[in-house]
Parts: C-alpha cells; sequence; structure tokens
C-alpha cells in the first residue's frame, strides 16, 4: 500500500512538473524583418541552468523550458551585433519570441562598437574562413579599393604576379563565385573579373574542401560576396574624394579611388536600399622602364544597387543591380613589354538578379531567383607592325585585335523544410539550378617573330583561318541535403549533388558528407568530411579547334629555312570527354582559449583527376597528310594538340589560425600555411603561346608556395580616437621555368623559384570629429621593411641577363581619407 502511494505520489509530481513546462517557440530576424537562419541562442535561468538552440534556415527555434518565469536570451551570430542577457518573462503554457540583430555596419557612432567575437559554432560542419567588411575596411592591404586584394587576408589565399587569386592551390576558374547566392564568375573563363566595391560588403565566406552539397562545381571552394542592406536610418559616406600622393618614383599624384555610399528607406518599415559607386583612375608605375615609358593609365568605374522589399511579412524580394566599366590603356605594360606591344583594353559588364523568399509557414521557406550577367572584352593593338620577341623583351606591335561578348541567364529555386525528428532532428534542404551560357567572339590575329640571343630569326608565326565564332551551352543541375543533429553535440551534414551541362552531357554525381563533433563542451569543436567535387565545364577550353591556327616558318641559326608552312592545331577527338572531379578529405579541430582568443588546425588534402588538357600527340613534327595540306595550306605539322582528361592535380595543406577579438573593434590574426601544389599538367598550352612544350609538363603549379605566414591586425594605442594596423604577409616565392632562345622549355616546368615575398604594411588612422560629422584619416606604408618582391624574371638560357629579376614596387606611403557621415 505504501509502495502504491509512492508511486502515486511520484506519478502526480512528474504530471505537475510536466504541466508546468513552457513550449518556446520564436525566429530570428534582422532590422528589416529578414529572417537569420543557422544563430546561436542560449537561454539562462536565475539558477545557471543553460539551455541552447539554433535556428533553422527560416530562422526559426523551439525549445522547451522546465517552468515559467525569467529567463536570459543571447545570441552571437557573426556579422550581427550580439544580444547579451535579454531579459524574457516566460508564461505558461506556450511563449513566442522575436530576436531582433542588427547588422555591425562600419558606420556606426562608436568607435567602440563592432560584430562580437567569433566564436566555436559546433554546428557548423563545413571548413568556413570568413572576412567581415570591417576588417576589410581596417587592414592595409595593397590597393585597399580593390576586392580582390582584399581577399588576400583570407589564409589559403595566394596571389600570383599576374592578379589570379589561387584558393587553396586551385585555378581560378576552380573557385565557385558567389554575390548574394548568384554567380558572377565570368561565363567564358570562369574567373572573377566583376569588381564591387569594398565599403557594400557585409562578409566575404570562404568554404573550401568541405561544403554543402547547394553550392555548384569548384574544386578550390565558394567564395560568397554578402552585400550590405539599408534600414530605417538614412546613411552616406565617401573615401577618398580627394586624390592621394604615391612616393614611388618620386613624389607625383597616385590612384585616384573615389567611392560614394547611400542607404535608407525607399518606404519606412517596408523597403530599403543601399547604394554604393565607386571609381578608380589608376597610375601604374613599372620600375626598369625609362622614365618616358614606365607609367600607364586606367579608368574603372562600378556601381551596386542592393534592395529589399517586404512585401508581405511573409514575402521578402531582394534585388542586385552591377555595372562595371572599365577602359585601361596600355595594359600589360611591363619590363620586358614596353608600350608599342601593349594594348588598350576596353570591358563592360552587367548584373541584374532579383530573389524572392517566401515563408510557407510550418518552418518551411522557399526561395526562387533569377539572375542574367552580360559582358562586353574589347582587345586594341597599339598597331599592325610586327611583334617581334627576343630574349630581352618584346618590341613592335601585339598581334591580337579582338572584341567578345558573353552571357549567363541563371535560375535557381530552394527549399528549405522544417525540421523533422528521427533518431535526433533532420533539417532537409533542396534545390535547382539551371544556367544557359552564351558566348561569341570576332578575333583578328597577324603574327609574331622570335629572334635568339645573337639577333637571328628562328621563328616566323602567322594565324590563318576565321576567329569569328559563337559556342552556346546549358546547365541544369540539383540537390538534396540533409543536416543531421544526431546528439546535442554531434551533427552531420549529408547530401548529393546532380550536374549536367551541354558540352559534355553526363549526368555526374556528387556525394558530400561531413561531421562536427564538440566531445568535451562547446569550447572545442572537431570536424571532417569527404566530398566528390567537379569542376566547372569552361567554354573557352571548347573553342580553341574552333577558331584560328598558326602557320610557322623555322629557321636554323645561319638562317637557313629548315621547315615552311609548319602547321599548329587545336582539336577535340574525343566525343566522351569526362567532367574533371576531385576527391577532397578535411579534418579540423577549433578551440575556444580564455581571452576571446580562437585557434584553429586545418588539414586538406584534395586529388584531382580527368582534368582537361590540351596534348600534343606527335613526337615530332611530320609532313602534312594530302587532306591537312589542302585544308590549312600546310607542309608540316608540327604540333597536333588534343583535348583529353590527362592532367591529375594534388593539392595537400596544413593550416594553423589563431584569432583574437580585443574590446571594440580591436583585433588580431596569425596564420601559418604549409601547402603543395602540383600537377601533371602544369604549363596550359594555349594559341598565342610563344613557349614550346617539351616531353615534360609535371611539377609545382605557378602559384605554388610551400609556406606562408600571414598576420593583420587593428590595434588600440593610448591616445583616445587613434589606432594601429598592420598586415605581414611573408610567402616561398613562386616557381617558373628556363627555356631556350627558340622558345623551347628545358627540362621540367616550374623547377626554380623567385626569392622569397616579404611584405609589411603599417599605418596609423585617426577618428574625428568636425561639427556633427565624422572622419578618419589614415596614412600607411607599405613594404616596410623596401624589401625586392619581384615579379617577373629573365628566363632564357642564353641571354646574358639570365635569372635578373625586375618588377619590385620597393617602400612607398599612401594616404587615405573617409567621411562617416553625421555622429
Amino acid at each position: 500500500m505504501r509502495l502504491g502511494k509512492f508511486i502515486l505520489a511520484g506519478w502526480l509530481a512528474a504530471m505537475g512538473l510536466h504541466a508546468a513546462e513552457v513550449a518556446v517557440t520564436g525566429r530570428a530576424i534582422d532590422e528589416n524583418d529578414a529572417r537569420i537562419g543557422g544563430v546561436d541562442i542560449t537561454v539562462t535561468n536565475a539558477a545557471g541552468q543553460s539551455w541552447h538552440v539554433t535556428t533553422d534556415p527560416a530562422g526559426g527555434f523551439t525549445l522547451r523550458l522546465p517552468t515559467e518565469g525569467q529567463y536570459l536570451f543571447s545570441a552571437n551570430p557573426n556579422g550581427y551585433l550580439p544580444i547579451k542577457n535579454l531579459s524574457v518573462e516566460i508564461a505558461a503554457p506556450a511563449q513566442e519570441v522575436h530576436l531582433v540583430l542588427n547588422r555591425a555596419k562600419e558606420v556606426l557612432q562608436r568607435i567602440d562598437v563592432n560584430a562580437p567575437p567569433e566564436s566555436v559554432d559546433i554546428e557548423q560542419t563545413q571548413s568556413e574562413r570568413q572576412l567581415s567588411g570591417i576588417q576589410i575596411l581596417d587592414i592595409p592591404y595593397p590597393s585597399t579599393h580593390s576586392l580582390r586584394e582584399a581577399m588576400t587576408l583570407l589564409p589559403g589565399l595566394v596571389e600570383d604576379p599576374n592578379g589570379g587569386l589561387h584558393f587553396d592551390g586551385g585555378r581560378e576558374n576552380q573557385t565557385n563565385y558567389l554575390l548574394d547566392g548568384f554567380n558572377i564568375s565570368d561565363p567564358l573563363t570562369g574567373q572573377l573579373n566583376s569588381t564591387v566595391s569594398v565599403e557594400s560588403i557585409h562578409s566575404i565566406d570562404y568554404l573550401s574542401g568541405r561544403y554543402s552539397p547547394e553550392y555548384g562545381k569548384g574544386s578550390a571552394g565558394v567564395l560568397q560576396i554578402k552585400t550590405e542592406t539599408g534600414d530605417d536610418a538614412f546613411r552616406y559616406s565617401a573615401t577618398n574624394f580627394i586624390p592621394g600622393l604615391s612616393t614611388q618614383t618620386g613624389v607625383h599624384v597616385s590612384d585616384w579611388t573615389p567611392r560614394v555610399n547611400f542607404s535608407g528607406p525607399i518606404v519606412k518599415g517596408r523597403a530599403w536600399f543601399a547604394d554604393n559607386l565607386d571609381a578608380d583612375y589608376n597610375i601604374n608605375i613599372v620600375p626598369g622602364l625609362p622614365s618616358n615609358e614606365q607609367r600607364t593609365s586606367s579608368l574603372q568605374l562600378g556601381n551596386l544597387m542592393h534592395a529589399q522589399v517586404n512585401v508581405t511579412p511573409s514575402n521578402i524580394l531582394y534585388g542586385d543591380f552591377l555595372f562595371n566599366y572599365l577602359r585601361a590603356q596600355e595594359f600589360g605594360l611591363g619590363v620586358f613589354n614596353p608600350p608599342s606591344t601593349t594594348l588598350d583594353q576596353r570591358d563592360r559588364s552587367w548584373f541584374v538578379a532579383l530573389k524572392d523568399q517566401i515563408y510557407l509557414g510550418n518552418g518551411n521557406l522557399l526561395e526562387v531567383g533569377f539572375a542574367e550577367m552580360l559582358n562586353y572584352f574589347r582587345l586594341v593593338p597599339q598597331g599592325v607592325g610586327t611583334y617581334i620577341i627576343t630574349p630581352n623583351g618584346k618590341q613592335g606591335n601585339y598581334f591580337e585585335d579582338s572584341a567578345q561578348s558573353s552571357r549567363r541567364g541563371q535560375l535557381l529555386a530552394n527549399l528549405f523544410l522544417k525540421p523533422h525528428h528521427l533518431a535526433g532532428t533532420h533539417q532537409f534542404k533542396m534545390g535547382i539550378d539551371v544556367d544557359r551560357i552564351d558566348y561569341s567572339q570576332d578575333t583578328s590575329r597577324t603574327g609574331y617573330d622570335l629572334y635568339g640571343v645573337s639577333g637571328n630569326l628562328l621563328r616566323s608565326v602567322t594565324f590563318e583561318g576565321n576567329g569569328d565564332l559563337s559556342r552556346p551551352s546549358l546547365e541544369a543541375s540539383s540537390y538534396i541535403t540533409d543536416h543531421w543533429q544526431a546528439r546535442s553535440n554531434l551533427f552531420f551534414e549529408l547530401g548529393v549533388r546532380q550536374d549536367w551541362d551541354e558540352i559534355l552531357r553526363h549526368v555526374e554525381w556528387s556525394p558530400r558528407a561531413a561531421f562536427s563533433y564538440a566531445p568535451f563542451g562547446p569550447a572545442t569543436r572537431i570536424s571532417g568530411g569527404f566530398a566528390i567535387i567537379y569542376d566547372p565545364t569552361i567554354i573557352q577550353l571548347f573553342t580553341r579547334p574552333l577558331d584560328q591556327y598558326t602557320l610557322s616558318n623555322i629557321y636554323a641559326a645561319d638562317g637557313t629555312l629548315l621547315r615552311g608552312n609548319s602547321l599548329t592545331l587545336y582539336t577535340i577527338s574525343n566525343p566522351n570527354l569526362q567532367a574533371p572531379q576531385f576527391r577532397n578529405f578535411s579534418f579540423g579541430v577549433d578551440h575556444d582559449f580564455p581571452h576571446r582568443i580562437r585557434a584553429g588546425l586545418a588539414l586538406l588534402r584534395k586529388t584531382g583527376g580527368d582534368g582537361f588538357s590540351y596534348i600534343n600527340t606527335l613526337s615530332a613534327p611530320i609532313l602534312a597528310p594530302p587532306d591537312i595540306a589542302n585544308a590549312y595550306h600546310a607542309s608540316y605539322i608540327e604540333q597536333l594538340f588534343n583535348l583529353t582528361n590527362a592532367r591529375h592535380d594534388e593539392y595537400d595543406s596544413a593550416q594553423v589560425i589563431v584569432h583574437q577579438s580585443l574590446t571594440g573593434r580591436y583585433e588580431w590574426l596569425a596564420s601559418y600555411t604549409r601547402s603543395r601544389a602540383r600537377s601533371s599538367q602544369v604549363l596550359d598550352p594555349s594559341l598565342e603561346q610563344t613557349l614550346l612544350l617539351g616531353p615534360y609538363n609535371s611539377g609545382p603549379l605557378p602559384w605554388d608556395a610551400p609556406n606562408r605566414f600571414l598576420s593583420w591586425g587593428y590595434l588600440p594605442t593610448p591616445f583616445k580616437n587613434w589606432a594601429v594596423t598592420y598586415l605581414l604577409d611573408a610567402r616561398s616565392g613562386f616557381p617558373f621555368s628556363i627555356q631556350h632562345d627558340t622558345g623551347e622549355l628545358i627540362g621540367f616546368p616550374d623547377m626554380n623559384r623567385f626569392p622569397s615575398y616579404f611584405n609589411l604594411n603599417f599605418g596609423v588612422e585617426w577618428r574625428l570629429h568636425i561639427r556633427k560629422y565624422r572622419f578618419a584619416i589614415r596614412g600607411s606604408a607599405d613594404n616596410l621593411t623596401n624589401h625586392q618582391n619581384y615579379t617577373e624574371v629573365n628566363n632564357t638560357l642564353e641571354s646574358p641577363q639570365f635569372l635578373t629579376f625586375y618588377g619590385s614596387e620597393g617602400r612607398h606611403f599612401t594616404a587615405r581619407l573617409r567621411w562617416l557621415g553625421k555622429e
């Protein structure tokens, strides 16, 4: 009987406790009511007990609290101002809580207000590196108006001497570039040619190694550019509206990079806009040329308009319009390329995008978007004289006159489903992406003459055939992914992606799996994953057989003609080429230390196969068969390049990153990357190339940098409103090849290296008030140690200047003036 009473009393107590439970639902939104997914929320009661929950992609969350009463809510999302200990009265039987998160904006009123310190997110299964818009504005990287240059602040990224961006050892066209969710890579080359104002950036997120199947092709990773949105307050600012001075090769007017930013409401509480206009009048100095030939100029204009309209509380419409214009005189000017050999470049592009985000209720969210991108590219030589190549430089006029246009139309749809519960919590997401690409060109090439060290003519090349061509393509993709919380400290990301394009006509399947585990509490995360990722099909590779071809006359050292009318031809004979495939393995450990220090170790291995490469199928020149001789007016076939899947790439890296957030906006970062990037086909033959490839083409890639140390920071001083900022970038020198004066490669490619690179930039910034307006003035010294960071080398064995290095900018000083609007 006593046992029965005891059981009854326990049951009644349990029922009482259960009855006292409160179901709390809510959502996280920004100041414009846009839903924010992936926000970590902590709820604490007076006894110190805490509960954790993360918002779903629709910004929603649900949790159960044991009793009604007073609770403290905290949220600490990257890119937004934190909510700390927000007191909320929870009442039975249910409660709804809305958390409004304000974006961290550089134009805030006080210098000590910034985004929250970065912390370990145990739900994050992807390998991610991020730059905030504030960091981009604070750090003195070279050419601080350039978003491309700002990206070099990301560990794992190197920039080659030609300005190419290489993420985790990949080629530039192996990265998937997104602007507010849409592809903005060049439809022809797959590279990032669009320019976006640095002051329009909310954040740059780089995903590497393992990432969700929702992101498209790109073995090097995904770069997401997220832009700022206006709010109900009118904001305006301007930067560098006064031309600056440079001390490089004497004091002179330097680059002028004015930027004007304006944002605010279209209809308060309903619609907002942010407009960012930027210009770049660039004076390029090339040390090593005569003083009257070492300067060239370019003008670049850009405007990005981003808008948001809340059609209804559950239907939000986003829009982007980006326009770019470039006119560059004497493009390509260099130590070995005097003004007559350069090109005038003209470039225009338009990008427009619309995205409709519809909340369907019950945690379901649908996104539908469309984007259109148009590019026009023009190259004009300085004249029609013969282009002459010598071991000591170029002469005459460049041989190419070209007009190119490309277009991409993109349609995408993403569906976020409400969480489902089975052996944990599952968050499903699925979507489609359809792209239509068109490319056309009208190119005319003349030819060039190649001379040896002694001044004798070695080769005379002419271009024949028609350079007027077009090539379309259609791409279609779909994916499904499951973000699975198996336990409170164990998460998985499982999914698969399907890709198809009109050129290869194969359906490719890309399975991806990743995990995140916090075995010792929320301060430590162990993560890793495996992914099969395909590279995009670059149209430019498939247009070479449709383009012009070359006929060459080859001469002996005494001037005797050895072979006349020798043909070099590009073909595609295999109708069943495969898509280039990479297998990525990654592993990482992240830990939060005291004093807001976060440290992480990341290991990455990428192995690529079936890469596209044009291979010379001839071991030696042959007499042209009658059909080839008649079709191309050729006597010999010197090189017959056929597109194959013969390329194999490898990249291995170990990376350590330490980051500390100090009070306010102050912070510092240090990273070291040990890596190796190699390929079986290092040098890619092209129609315009002058280097003759030998039997060996394997070795390190031209941007291989085995060691790189990167550190930057924005630090306080004892003086109010003063700060110091710095950038330190040190790495191994890039590799380069050796050749004969005939243009023939000697041995393996990239067996030599430039001297080590070392760059230290240091600046001082003063923020001041004049009446009701705020200003920021920064002076900085670039390459403070005056290290010789060469960009070019004489690599011709027979030249008297063999292994002479050129192109170091040396130490120089710059200034920046920013008007930050009203207090």
